[in-house]
C-alpha cells in the first residue's frame, strides 16, 4: 500500500510540530516555574484534542482504513509513553531535579526525541521494504521484550549506571551545584555542564530505549511511515503535559506495567503471524484498548499493599 505522505504533508506536519513547541517554550514556558496539575491537563487535553483533528482529517482524506492505523498507533504509542513517566521520576529524583526546571529538561529531552524517532521510523520503513524478513525480526524481539518485562518487573534504576552516561561524565568538565535554568555555565573562562545537562543526557539516553521498542510496535498496524512517524510524534509531544499530570500518582498504576508487557507480546505476535492471520485494525485497537485499561482498572481496585512496619518487641524484664 502506497504511503499517503506528500511531501507537501510532511513539510506541513514539521511545520506544525515547530510552531507549537515553539509556542510551548517561547510564549507559555519562558519563565521556569513548576507545572501545577491544571496546567498540565490543560495541556494534555490540547495534545490530544490536536492528535484527534489530525486523525479525524487522515480518516475524512484517506478513509476509514488509515484513520483506524493512525489511532492504533496513536494509542500505542501513549500507552508505551506512560512507561517513560516511571522512568522520568526516578531520574529527577535520582538528580534531586527542581520541579520549576523539570519542563525546560522535557521540552529539549522530547525534541530530541523527535529526531531520534524520525531517524529510526526511516531506517525502520527502509528495511521493511527492502528486507521483509526484518518485520519477523521485530516482531521475535517486541515478543521476548514484553515477556521480559512481564517477568522482571521490580528493581531499582540508577541511570547514572549507563555506559554511555559515565562516559559523558568522564568527558565534560561538569560543576555540582544547579545554576537555574541552564545546561551550562562559565567559570573563569571555561565552560561547565550543569547537573540539568547531565539529566538531559539521561533523559536522551532512556527515550532511546524506549524508541527501539515503541518504532517496531507500530510498524506492527501500518507500514506506512507517514502514519507511523505522525503516530509516534503526536505521542512524545504530549508526553509532557501527562507526566506532571500523572507524576505524583504513578505508583498507584503499578499493574500497568503488565498491561504494556502483553501490549508487546500482544503486536510482536501480530508480526510473526501477519502472513497466517491478519488481525483487523479495529481488532487491534480494541484489544490494545482492553489490555491498558485493564491494567489501569485492576491498579486502582487492587492497590498495592503497603509494607508493614516493623514490630517492635519488648524488651524482657529479667527476672
Amino acid at each position: 500500500m502506497e504511503s499517503i505522505g506528500s511531501p507537501w504533508m510532511w513539510a506541513g506536519f514539521i511545520a506544525f510540530v515547530l510552531a507549537m513547541l515553539a509556542l510551548d517554550l517561547g510564549v507559555f514556558h519562558r519563565q521556569a516555574h513548576k507545572v501545577g496539575v491544571k496546567e498540565a491537563g490543560v495541556w494534555s487535553l490540547v495534545w490530544v484534542g490536536c492528535a484527534l483533528a489530525f486523525n479525524a482529517l487522515l480518516w475524512n482524506s484517506f478513509g476509514s482504513q488509515r484513520g483506524m492505523e493512525f489511532l492504533t498507533g496513536y494509542l500505542i504509542e501513549k500507552a508505551l509513553s506512560v512507561d517513560n513517566i516511571f522512568v522520568f521520576v526516578l531520574i529527577f529524583g535520582a538528580f534531586s531535579v527542581p520541579e520549576a526546571y523539570q519542563h525546560r529538561v522535557l521540552f529539549w529531552g522530547i525534541l530530541g526525541a523527535l529526531v531520534m524517532r524520525a531517524i529510526f521510523v526511516a531506517l525502520g520503513a527502509a528495511l521493511i521494504a527492502s528486507f521483509h524478513w526484518v518485520l519477523y525480526l521485530f516482531g521475535a524481539f517486541l515478543v521476548v521484550t514484553g515477556i521480559k518485562m512481564l517477568l522482571v518487573r521490580g528493581g531499582g534504576f540508577d541511570p547514572r549506571q549507563n555506559p554511555v552516561f559515565r562516559l559523558f561524565q568522564k568527558l565534560v568538565p561538569a560543576v555540582e551545584t544547579y545554576h537555574g535554568p541552564a545546561f551550562t555555565v562559565v567559570r573563569e573562562g571555561r565552560r561547565f555542564a550543569t547537573p540539568l545537562l547531565l539529566v538531559l543526557v539521561a533523559v536522551e539516553l532512556t527515550d532511546l530505549v524506549f524508541a527501539v521498542d515503541s518504532v517496531p510496535a507500530i510498524f506492527a498496524v501500518t507500514k506506512d511511515p507517514f502514519i507511523v512517524f505522525t503516530s509516534n510524534i503526536f505521542a512524545i509531544l504530549g508526553l509532557r503535559s501527562l507526566y506532571f499530570l500523572l507524576a505524583g500518582v504513578v505508583d498507584r498504576f503499578h499493574l500497568l506495567k503488565v498491561g504494556l508487557s502483553l501490549v508487546l507480546v500482544f503486536v510482536g505476535l501480530k508480526m510473526l503471524l501477519v502472513e497466517a492471520w491478519k488481525v483487523p485494525v479495529t481488532w487491534s485497537l480494541v484489544i490494545i484498548g482492553l489490555l491498558v485499561g485493564g491494567s489501569i482498572a485492576a491498579s486502582l481496585l487492587l492497590p498495592r499493599k503497603a509494607a508493614a512496619p516493623p514490630v517492635s518487641r519488648p524488651e524482657v524484664e529479667a527476672l
